[in-house]
């Protein structure tokens, strides 16, 4: 492995405390690759896997108007504990900080498994989340310590084989262990694979150390938890419980903006802030970021509710809408390896994201336009162009950000980017989920007129659950699976402009030259210093 720590790099560097790149070989870097992998196939199986099982889920607990915080819960603390992840793996080390995000991300597993309502559920999905806002982090941080910017770009395809198995098992797993053994054993599956990961890191994730004085701001940690909260609390209560302008919305909406104000003053005086304000002076660090956001306000549209699409409407078993998402599979595998390849020929990344963007605006366009009677291979080109936008998209985001920034921030930056990737996501799915239970409601209302429905069960219609609204006669079944389409199509509606706003943002994304082992990033015409300020990289012997 790599010899040496920050202290032997060299004495200009110790003495100034600022500690450089260690760039390993290419043998070592598998090596490594190995341990990370294993750890991240969790998350990202995680992420795939509980899509095909959300409409079981909420046949056998209830809460149709719930679904979508099955997803934002554990996004919501994922997203929040996302960059204290990264500043706890820059002041303690990535290893110990890995696995124990492991852990954390078990037993928030093993937990799920047991709950017997939909509030536990969402409750010890929160726990897990925790776990899995270090897993994607700390493992793209690992990335940038070890492989040079202009490199990354060929080691993405190891990655996209990590998403492409998991995208691929995850919703067969799910429709699987949904038709069969039961839906609990979505989270259970975590178990095996969790300890797996826990031996193999131990064995392979041997990284240089890096030693500097530590604090940690876990107020800055509680207020953004809380002002998040508020904002996502807003958005799903508002509409139902509250109204969107009475005074309990409206508090709600006034805690969010202190609360969020109050983080940005501590902030600005926390000795080692989660989210250090000076990088928001680097252009490709906020507008990278900015793009991540808007992004994955969309992204959680289609992977959340098309599987609601295809068991609802379509009345496909789990397994079977398992199988049905694999188009969207294809899209992300083939973008996020090509893309990948042409960045380390090229050293040039800004024309995908505009890319991804683009083709985004065009999938949701044609998501909206689903029917009941949509034929399947009109359905699996949508989603084959929705996954390619994703592969375009969030890859390039996080290469660009990590070669503007200094080596002291690499970290910290990187859990930034998932974090607003991951607050988008959060936001997304609390109001696409808010979309989906008001217009669900008045189409059902406007389709029966005045017979008795309810969406929570009572009444004519049960619309919590799948295999019933299968069961029933017509005309009230067609009345039913008509509802269930205009309020989706509603729903891939409301991401439009959501990423038509992320395409006009992805122009102004700066292009700086990718760094290599050889030497440091050219710095363009234009650009501030701190995008160029990133030290000279150093290749690490063996």
């Amino acid at each position: 492995m790599a010899r040496g720590t920050v202290d032997g790099v060299g004495a200009a560097g110790a003495a100034l405390g600022d500690p450089q790149p260690q760039y390993l070989s290419h043998r070592e870097i598998l090596v490594v690759l190995g341990g990370l992998m294993a750890g991240m196939l969790l998350a990202a199986l995680d992420q795939s896997i509980v899509g095909t099982a959300l409409p079981r889920i909420v046949s056998d607990l209830g809460g149709l108007d719930q679904l979508s915080w099955v997803v934002t819960a554990y996004l919501l603390t994922s997203t929040a504990a996302t960059p204290l992840w990264g500043k706890i793996s820059d002041l303690y080390g990535r290893r110990p900080i890995f696995q124990a995000a492991i852990v954390i991300f078990l037993v928030g597993s093993v937990l799920a498994g047991l709950s017997q309502n939909m509030p536990q559920l969402i409750g010890f999905r929160a726990l897990q989340g925790i776990g899995g806002g270090g897993l994607m982090a700390i493992a793209f941080a690992v990335i940038g310590d070890v492989i040079p910017p202009r490199e990354r770009g060929r080691y993405q395809g190891w990655f996209g084989a990590v998403f492409g198995v998991s995208s691929v098992a995850g919703p067969l797993l799910g429709g699987w262990f949904t038709d069969g053994p039961g839906w609990r054993w979505i989270f259970y599956i975590n178990l095996p694979i969790g300890l797996a990961a826990l031996v193999v890191t131990s064995l392979a994730l041997k990284l240089p150390s890096v030693r500097r004085e530590h604090t940690i701001d876990y107020l800055g940690a509680g207020l953004i938890v809380a002002a998040v909260s508020s904002l996502l609390l807003y958005l799903d209560w508002a509409g139902k419980e509250f109204g969107w302008t009475t005074p309990g919305a409206l508090a709600l909406v006034a805690a969010a903006a202190l609360l969020g104000a109050l983080f940005v003053a501590v902030e600005r005086r926390a000795r080692e802030p989660i989210i250090p304000l000076h990088l928001f002076h680097n252009r490709v660090f906020a507008v990278g970021n900015l793009y991540g956001f808007l992004a994955g306000v969309a992204m959680f549209g289609a992977l959340i509710f098309m599987p609601l699409y295809l068991q609802a409407v379509k009345g496909l078993s789990p397994t079977q809408s398992g199988l049905a998402m694999l188009p969207a599979v294809a899209g992300i595998f083939t973008t996020s390896i090509g893309s990948g390849q042409l960045i380390t020929r090229t050293g040039r990344y800004k024309i995908f994201p505009i890319l991804g963007a683009a083709i985004l605006v065009g999938a949701l366009l044609l998501l909206s336009r689903l029917q009941v009677e949509t034929p399947f291979w009109q359905t699996a080109a949508a989603l084959y162009a929705f996954g390619a936008g994703l592969g375009f998209t969030f890859q390039t985001i996080t290469v660009a950000v990590q070669n503007a920034v200094e080596f002291r921030d690499l970290g910290t930056a990187t859990s930034a980017v998932t974090f607003f990737r991951s607050l988008g996501g959060a936001i997304g799915a609390a109001v696409f989920g808010a979309v989906l239970s008001s217009r669900l409601a008045a189409y059902l209302a406007q389709g029966f007129g005045d017979a008795p429905v309810a969406v929570g069960g009572a009444g004519a219609v049960d619309a919590n659950n799948v295999q019933a609204i299968q069961a029933l006669p017509e005309p009230f079944k067609g009345i039913v699976l008509q509802a269930f389409t205009h309020a989706l199509t509603d729903v891939f509606l409301a991401g439009v402009p959501f990423v038509a706003l992320a395409l006009v943002v992805a122009f102004f994304l700066r292009e700086i030259p990718l760094r290599s082992a050889q030497g440091p990033a050219q710095t363009p015409a234009g650009a501030s210093p701190a995008e160029s300020a990133a030290p000279e990289a150093l290749s690490v012997g063996v």
